[in-house]
């Protein structure tokens, strides 16, 4: 009897565990705008009873179904995590509520207009503004939109920064319980780091942006003049159609070429300067640093170009100028009679180079795939580098002949120079010549030795030396 008994008891005080196991913190909102309304939404959905705190709570609407609104000191004494979803103009409410702050976690939510627009961030400045509240930097990088649509389509990482742990942790769980994943960025200190990331503009894309379409403006400046002024102020001839497509399409194919070069151009300049301080242990320069880091955009923007101009070149045999040349090609054969006759030089010239094309951009759109996060997580660190550097020089040499192809010998036939100047694919062809000369280079066995001792730790004597004498002065 004393068994049952007791069974029971230990069943009362599970189901006790049980039902404060699936009770979650109230939370509180001050401010009724769409981010707290959204967020409000989210935590309801979850499972968080919900208060908010509203400079007139009489005339709050829209407000999510379950929730309450109250005035901003009552909402205050509900909860012991706070949402303050306002703007830092507006914080000029937050000293006089100092007292029910005490002790509580405090989250800041906002985001400046620009960059750097005040001295400290928001956190920092609320922390000043409420000291014996426990200010937590986070959610700041989700939106609205985001925390409506859910995870599948929108990013679900929320940064989070404090200088107390234990108030970071209570946020950190809040997020988990809306489906979020918080990382903690530190102390407040990160605060104006985590402001400053919502409001960069493609921050990794901006210098190969501004490369290609650097590029792309001198070429089609160049081209215009030898492919289109040139024709008419020597032989008066209109040839301005060629704007549409016949330029485009030799822009494309040579920035294209020299944007994969230059995604392997600081990779082989980082191995020469290894090879000449003979140590790993030095940092490169900034400004090699900051290349080899957008190298991947640099990839995407010339895999963007290499499909611009394949489909390009396909709408070649449509367009009405070619069709009239080839037309009044055949006409004037005919009337003298004459057929010309199969060049199989110039037959073996056009399949190698539609051949070399055709490879070369295969494995340009393999690289491209290989550099999506939901592939390159699912192969090894090997097997990446494999695809991305040893096929990625294999694509570089395949388009790069593909261009010599093109061009052939007109290198060697002064027609082809228009007022001395050289047809737009030679200029293509030096950054990337020069790289696969310099990598030949890396590639052979006594350097390559040379070069895999330094990556794998070994320093010159030389290199020794100086760093004991450094060590000695200091």
């Amino acid at each position: 009897m004393d068994i049952i008994i007791s069974d029971f008891i230990w069943a009362d005080k599970m189901a006790g565990v049980g039902e404060n196991a699936h009770k979650r913190d109230t939370i509180c909102i001050l401010g009724t705008g769409d981010f707290g309304r959204s967020l409000g939404i989210k935590l309801l959905k979850s499972g968080h009873p919900v208060v908010f705190g509203s400079r007139d709570p009489k005339n709050a609407t829209l407000l999510p179904s379950g929730a309450q609104v109250f005035s901003h000191a009552e909402a205050l004494k509900t909860s012991k995590i706070i949402f303050l979803a306002v703007h830092r103009e507006h914080y000029d409410f937050i000293p006089a509520l100092s007292d029910l702050l005490d002790g509580k976690v405090l989250v800041d939510v906002s985001n400046n207009l620009r960059m750097n627009q005040y001295p400290e961030s928001n956190a920092q400045y609320l922390s000043q503004l409420v000291p014996k509240a426990n200010v937590v930097k986070g959610f700041n990088t989700v939106s609205a939109w985001a925390l409506q649509s859910g995870s599948l389509d929108a990013s679900s990482q929320v940064f989070v920064c404090g200088d107390d742990n234990q108030s970071k942790q209570l946020v950190m769980d809040v997020a988990r319980s809306i489906g979020l994943t918080p990382l903690d960025q530190g102390s407040l200190l990160a605060a104006e780091e985590l402001e400053n990331y919502p409001l960069q503009l493609f921050p990794m894309w901006r210098l190969p942006l501004t490369i290609a379409a650097g590029l792309t403006v001198l070429f089609f400046v160049y081209c215009v003049v030898i492919d289109v002024i040139h024709p008419w102020a020597k032989e008066n001839k209109d040839v301005s159609y060629r704007l549409a497509i016949s330029i485009p399409n030799r822009i494309f194919p040579n920035v294209s070429l020299i944007l994969l070069s230059l995604v392997y151009l600081p990779g082989v300049i980082a191995a020469f300067i290894q090879l000449y301080r003979g140590t790993k242990y030095k940092r490169f320069p900034n400004w090699l640093d900051r290349w080899m880091l957008c190298r991947k955009q640099l990839g995407l923007v010339a895999l963007a170009y290499a499909f611009l101009h394949v489909l390009y070149t396909f709408i070649i045999p449509t367009r009405y100028s070619v069709r009239w040349r080839w037309m009044n090609s055949m006409i004037e054969e005919s009337k003298k009679n004459k057929t010309m006759q199969l060049s199989k030089v110039l037959s073996w010239r056009v399949d190698l180079y539609f051949a070399l094309g055709m490879l070369g951009f295969a494995l340009y759109v393999l690289l491209g795939i290989t550099s999506l996060p939901s592939v390159s997580n699912a192969v090894n660190w090997r097997e990446f580098r494999f695809v991305q550097s040893k096929l990625g020089y294999v694509t570089l040499l395949l388009c790069t002949t593909h261009a010599a192809v093109f061009g052939w010998d007109r290198f060697l036939q002064s027609k082809w120079y228009r007022w001395g100047l050289p047809q737009a694919y030679m200029w293509g062809l030096i950054i990337p010549c020069t790289v696969l000369v310099l990598k030949l280079i890396l590639i052979i066995p006594c350097v390559d030795k040379m070069l895999t001792k330094i990556r794998q730790g070994w320093e010159s004597k030389l290199e020794n030396k100086v760093y004991c004498n450094k060590s000695l002065c200091i």
